[in-house]
C-alpha cells in the first residue's frame, strides 16, 4: 500500500475518533445524573462497556474509510456516493448522543437511529463495491447500532 494510503487511513481514523469524543461530551453528564434514572431492560449493559467497543469501532470504520478514500478519483462516481453516505452515516451517529443524552429525549432517539442503521446498511452495500475488506470492517458496526436500535426501543418503551 502506497504511503499516501496510509496518510488517508490515519486521516479517517482521527476524524472518526474525533466525532466519537465530541460525540460524548453529551453523554458524560447524562450517564452520571439522568442515565442511571431510567428503567433498562435486562440485556442493558454495564456503562464501561460502551467506551472501548465505540472506540474499536471507531477505529475500524476510520480504516474502512480510509480504504475506500484510497480508491477514490475523480471520475469514480462510486466512491464519492461512497464516501458521501460514509459522512452522513457519521454525522447521524454523533446526532443520536446529542438526541439521547444531550436532549434526553430516548423516542426521537430511537427515529434517529433507525435512520442511521438504515444509512450505515446503504454504506456497507456501497463499499462493498469499492472493496472486500472495507465493507467487511463495517459489519461489527452494524451489528452493535442494531443492538443499541433494540435497547433505545427498550428504554423508551420502559420509560414512556
Amino acid at each position: 500500500m502506497k504511503n499516501n494510503n496510509w496518510i488517508k487511513i490515519v486521516i479517517s481514523v482521527v476524524i472518526c475518533l474525533l466525532i466519537g469524543f465530541l460525540s460524548s461530551i453529551p453523554t458524560r453528564e447524562s450517564i452520571l445524573n439522568w442515565y442511571p434514572t431510567l428503567n433498562k431492560p435486562f440485556f442493558n449493559p454495564p456503562n464501561w462497556i460502551f467506551a472501548p467497543v465505540w472506540t474499536i469501532l471507531y477505529i475500524m470504520m476510520g480504516i474502512s474509510l480510509g480504504i475506500v478514500w484510497s480508491k477514490h478519483t475523480k471520475e469514480n462516481a462510486i466512491t464519492k456516493n461512497a464516501i458521501w453516505l460514509f459522512v452522513f452515516q457519521l454525522l447521524l451517529n454523533a446526532l443520536w448522543s446529542l438526541l439521547f443524552f444531550g436532549m434526553k429525549n430516548p423516542f426521537l432517539a430511537f427515529i434517529e437511529i433507525i435512520l442511521l442503521w438504515l444509512v450505515i446498511f446503504e454504506t456497507i452495500k456501497t463499499f462493498k463495491k469499492v472493496d472486500s475488506v472495507a465493507w467487511k470492517l463495517l459489519v461489527l458496526y452494524l451489528a452493535w447500532v442494531s443492538f443499541a436500535t433494540i435497547l433505545n426501543g427498550s428504554i423508551w418503551y420502559l420509560n414512556r
